[in-house]
């Protein structure tokens, strides 16, 4: 794998701390100091502030925004840089040669991105996963009539489909794309998701600062696991779909190698908090957060490979939630029991003893303060932006 830089361990840990002071500058890192709606729309996220990265999508607080993140600045092909699917496999002992035929999984995106399954064909190319078996559908089901395009959200979509083949290559992908970013057309496109029938849907988008954007009932099918990106502006700024108690929250890490031998940190930027307004989970059983608690599990967000050629043309290194996200999802396909699940409870309800061995504590970084930082065993292994961890295979999923 080739990749443009090296992480070291200060790096890292900065990164961690970082996540604590809400991965932006000008915004309260407290846990107990709520923003106010006015000081949301002034944040700026530390990797766009420092030039390291752009978001895809324009961010409106308080309405539906894709997660994903260009880190480079142009294509880079037609070399590769980034993390690749066997990187994926390896670190999170993936079932990914032998597991995941006939299952679905279902993303839902706004907009059209007319060249994703050409796009997906040339990353499955590139990495040898074979030819695809995906299909895309408008908000009403059908195989045509596509919404008009976006470049943000069709670079979103590129990763979406990429990061499910990365994990899941025998996968079925349905991705399903909504007339626009409205809150109306995604709520449609998600019923449609599971009419189409799907088990498993994936959501790399975010109403930062609402928890009351989208319709709950649309992410709340019973045998339907909903997995949703906890954003990319750090600490305290959760947001529906992922913030509801149905849905599955998804934090970041950043992904590192020593040899053969992989590790992983908190990524900075990981959205995390108190989702006010959200009753507690039955399930949940923290002891600082009277609201629901997120994240619940996480998976890598820094660093990855992407192929698009409807914005730029080319290779890309990608970030953020919505890397980590559909990755999420390819894993509780390879699992097999999506129809048996009940949102992130498994993760919260695992005795320590078999949650240490199913799934990677992400032990980097510590402040004292477990919603918000890694490296702290105040409350168990838990932490805000890491959730329980990362897979170790699909024992937890």
């Amino acid at each position: 794998m080739k990749r443009p830089l090296r992480l070291v361990a200060s790096f890292v840990m900065g990164q961690a701390v970082a996540a604590c002071n809400g991965g932006a500058f000008n915004v309260p890192g407290t846990p107990a100091q709520a923003t106010s709606p006015a000081m949301r729309r002034a944040i700026v996220p530390e990797w766009e502030l420092t030039g390291r990265a752009k978001p895809a999508c324009p961010q409106v607080v308080g309405q539906p925004t894709c997660l994903a993140i260009i880190q480079s600045t142009g294509g880079v092909s037609p070399a590769v840089a980034g993390w690749e699917p066997t990187d994926f496999q390896k670190r999170y002992n993936l079932p990914s040669s032998t597991n995941g035929k006939g299952q679905i999984v279902a993303i839902v995106d706004a907009y059209d991105n007319p060249n994703v399954a050409s796009d997906l064909a040339i990353y499955r190319k590139r990495f040898k996963l074979g030819k695809a078996n995906f299909l895309k559908y408008n908000q009403r089901g059908k195989q045509r009539n596509y919404p008009h395009g976006s470049p943000g959200w069709g670079f979103e979509i590129d990763g979406d489909v990429e990061m499910v083949s990365a994990a899941c290559p025998l996968c079925t992908i349905y991705l399903v794309e909504a007339n626009s970013s409205n809150s109306s057309d995604l709520d449609a496109a998600e019923v449609e998701a599971v009419n189409l029938g799907a088990h498993i849907v994936s959501n790399s988008w975010i109403c930062y600062g609402s928890v009351a954007c989208v319709d709950a009932s649309a992410f709340d099918r019973p045998g339907v696991v909903y997995t949703a990106g906890s954003g990319d502006l750090g600490y305290d700024e959760d947001g529906a779909p992922e913030a509801l108690a149905s849905v599955v929250s998804i934090g970041g890490t950043v992904l590192f190698k020593n040899g053969s031998t992989y590790g992983e940190s908190i990524w900075y930027g990981t959205g995390a908090g108190c989702a006010a307004g959200v009753p507690k989970p039955s399930w949940q059983h923290d002891p600082d957060c009277s609201y629901r608690t997120t994240a619940d599990v996480s998976a890598v967000a820094w660093d990855v490979a992407e192929y698009d050629s409807y914005n730029y043309g080319g290779w890309f290194t990608v970030g953020g939630t919505s890397v980590a996200t559909p990755i999420t999802a390819a894993v509780f396909a390879l699992a097999g029991n999506a129809s048996t699940q009940n949102a992130g409870k498994r993760f919260w309800s695992l005795p320590n003893g078999r949650r240490h061995r199913f799934l990677n504590y992400i032990s980097s970084g510590s402040d004292g303060e477990y919603l918000c930082n890694a490296g702290t065993k105040l409350f168990h292994t838990y932490s805000g932006p890491g959730g329980w961890g990362t897979p170790d295979g699909v024992r937890a999923y």
